[in-house]
């Protein structure tokens, strides 16, 4: 799949989600398979810019090219700033942000807010495009498809992005209203596949290799895009592009190699946070690798209670030191505590 000039290494591609895909977690998607990921979003309104929370978002420091950023916003021009903003700042390709539903980005008109006004969308889209088409950027949009299910128009504003210059569509089968509740629906994003030339990524409920094989088949879609069922397992990436190269199911990762992975994105997330926001904010990644492992519960509680990275990393692990007893399969990455004492 292409976006503009990149030539992506497959179709398995990361979901830009806020307060996950920072740059720890994409690198590691990108070594564990995926060919592509996108930024969380970050803000257009420059006033942001210098704020830690956007600095960080805009720090792709040692990041596996192409460099996607993912920008968010209701004004055209600020929109078009923001672009030529991050291009400038190492973005090699522009995603614009019409699909997050969260109160506090629709609250602002912006997300998928946007969807309820085809006019600013198509402002919005010419905008950002024009600024970035100097600059050899490519632009693709990420959106859902429609409001709510009586106001779906996925097909008219996918139509409009393709004249407006978007190099790549995702579509995620679901309307704003409907949250992350019930099931994504896929004969929308196969009708927009139907219309368009451009690439259009499936997005929305893809948790298995099998179920990616059928989205694929199903929509004609070019790629397919993994948000939630990556959380806590990485590993996904590799497993459905293997399977959709060779038909073949990988076997899981062990308690070892899970051991070896968390430990890993533990070192850089804390490299990347620091002490006081690294502790804290590596709580949820860990309760995600452990979910459904044995004693994940009690662990995940006293895991909540650690407030420096050092016994935080230790706790980790030594809990999954105890799993693997009993388990042969070997370590596949070594990994040590960046903050030991």
């Amino acid at each position: 799949m292409r976006i503009g000039p990149w030539t992506l290494s497959n179709n398995v591609l990361v979901a830009p989600m806020a307060g996950v895909t920072d740059r720890p977690f994409r690198q590691l998607c990108k070594r564990l398979g995926a060919g592509y990921a996108v930024s969380e979003m970050a803000a257009s309104n420059p006033r942001l810019w210098d704020s830690v929370k956007t600095s960080r978002r805009l720090n792709h420091d040692g990041e596996i090219a192409p460099v996607a950023v993912q920008i968010a916003g209701a004004d055209p021009a600020m929109m078009a700033e923001a672009a030529a903003f991050n291009a400038e700042r190492g973005a090699r390709i522009i995603d614009i942000n019409m699909g997050c539903p969260a109160k506090k980005v629709c609250n602002l008109a912006s997300g998928s807010a946007l969807l309820r006004d085809e006019d600013l969308v198509s402002r919005i889209l010419d905008a950002v495009v024009e600024a970035c088409a100097p600059l050899g950027v490519p632009v693709t949009l990420k959106t859902r498809t429609g409001w709510d299910r009586d106001h779906r128009n996925a097909l008219r504003v996918a139509r409009r992005a393709q004249e407006a210059g978007i190099a790549a569509l995702a579509l995620h089968g679901r309307t704003r209203a409907d949250l992350y509740t019930g099931e994504a629906e896929y004969d929308t994003i196969r009708a927009v596949k139907a219309e368009l030339s451009i690439p259009v990524v499936a997005n929305g409920d893809i948790d298995s290799p099998e179920k990616a094989r059928y989205v694929l088949d199903y929509t004609g879609a070019d790629a397919v895009m993994i948000g939630r069922a990556a959380q806590g397992r990485p590993w996904i990436f590799r497993e459905i592009d293997h399977y959709l190269q060779t038909g073949e199911t990988l076997a899981p990762p062990s308690y070892a190699e899970m051991r070896d992975l968390l430990l890993e994105h533990l070192n850089d997330h804390y490299r990347f946070y620091g002490e006081h926001t690294g502790v804290r904010s590596a709580r949820k990644h860990i309760g995600w690798y452990v979910d459904g492992l044995p004693g994940a519960d009690p662990f995940r509680n006293r895991m909540n209670q650690i407030d420096n990275t050092h016994d935080q990393w230790r706790a980790v692990s030594d809990w999954f030191d105890e799993l693997t007893r009993g388990d042969p399969a070997p370590p596949v990455f070594a990994a040590q505590p960046l903050m030991a004492a």
